[in-house]
Order: structure tokens, then C-alpha cells, then sequence
């Protein structure tokens, strides 16, 4: 029996799991190497399909939220999809006791406050490196490094979702 891996991406706003996508994007990283965009979407789209239900209005999401994957793992630029009606929230670490407690305290504060948001924990080190941020936990809140290297007061993580929601 083989195992399976889910990843968790955003598609068209939403957050949907994915059977064995880093695997297969590890496979073809230097097969398609300096191939097109569209061939590489193409190849991505043929292998996840097999494991994966798309829905067939929303497979032109699917091909793009693929590729912006497969280009973070590779390491070229990338355009991060943005639900404007939800305040973007990652923890990133490796899940250390800083990490989960730095995540619990946003769950927290996220109910209190009634905050809309999508939270990920980031615990993938090529993502993270994305980040451009050397010290962990850190909190990135709309695409910008809040805090790198210790966990926030709730105080100022408060001040910080309030300041990201009216934004």
C-alpha cells in the first residue's frame, strides 16, 4: 500500500486538499525544467487529476493555484492568491511549542474578536523560505513579516488583526 500526502493549497479562495502534490511536483521539478508555464500546467493538471476530484467549472483554478506550487518549490516568483474578504494569516515554524503557541493564540483571538481569516501553519522549510525570514516562530499577517524569532503579546497581536481586518 502506498501512502498519500495532502497538501493543503488555496484555489479560487479556497483552502483544498491535495493528494500527493508535492510528490508530484517533485518528480517532474527537473524533468520540465526551462519548459513553458502552460506545459508545465499541463503536465501538472494530467498526473494530480488522477488522484484528485476537480470540479470541471473550476479546473483553470486548479491548473494555476499548480503552478504557483510547483514555482515556490522551485524557487521562481510567484503571485500569492488574496481573498480580499479574509485577513491572510501564516505561522511559520516547524511546530515547535513557540509555534503552536504562537497559533493557539491567534485561534483565540481570531474568536474574540469575530475576525474572518484564513490561518496556516507553515511548517514546510522551502515555504518558509519564501518568507526571506531566518529566525522561528514568525508571523506573516497580509503578505508582511509581523514578528520573527519570538511570540507577540496578545496585546500586539490584537492591535496587528484589528489593523489587517480594517485594511
Amino acid at each position: 500500500m502506498t501512502s498519500t500526502e495532502v497538501t493543503q493549497i488555496m484555489i479560487a479562495g479556497h483552502r483544498t486538499g491535495i493528494i500527493d502534490l508535492n510528490k508530484v511536483i517533485e518528480e517532474i521539478a527537473g524533468e520540465f525544467s526551462g519548459k513553458s508555464d502552460d506545459e508545465i500546467a499541463d503536465e501538472l493538471m494530467t498526473r494530480l487529476s488522477k488522484r484528485n476530484y476537480m470540479v470541471p467549472k473550476a479546473r483553470a483554478d486548479y491548473r494555476t493555484a499548480f503552478l504557483r506550487e510547483y514555482k515556490k518549490f522551485v524557487g521562481e516568483p510567484f503571485e500569492e492568491p488574496i481573498n480580499p474578504d479574509l485577513v491572510q494569516i501564516k505561522v511559520l515554524g516547524p511546530g515547535c511549542p513557540n509555534c503552536e503557541r504562537l497559533e493557539q493564540d491567534l485561534m483565540s483571538l481570531m474568536a474574540e474578536l469575530k475576525i474572518r481569516a484564513d490561518l496556516e501553519h507553515v511548517r514546510d522549510s522551502v515555504q518558509i523560505g519564501t518568507y526571506a525570514v531566518m529566525a522561528m516562530p514568525s508571523l506573516v499577517i497580509n503578505g508582511k513579516v509581523k514578528a520573527a524569532g519570538s511570540v507577540p503579546s496578545k496585546g500586539t497581536i490584537k492591535q496587528w488583526l484589528l489593523e489587517a481586518q480594517g485594511s
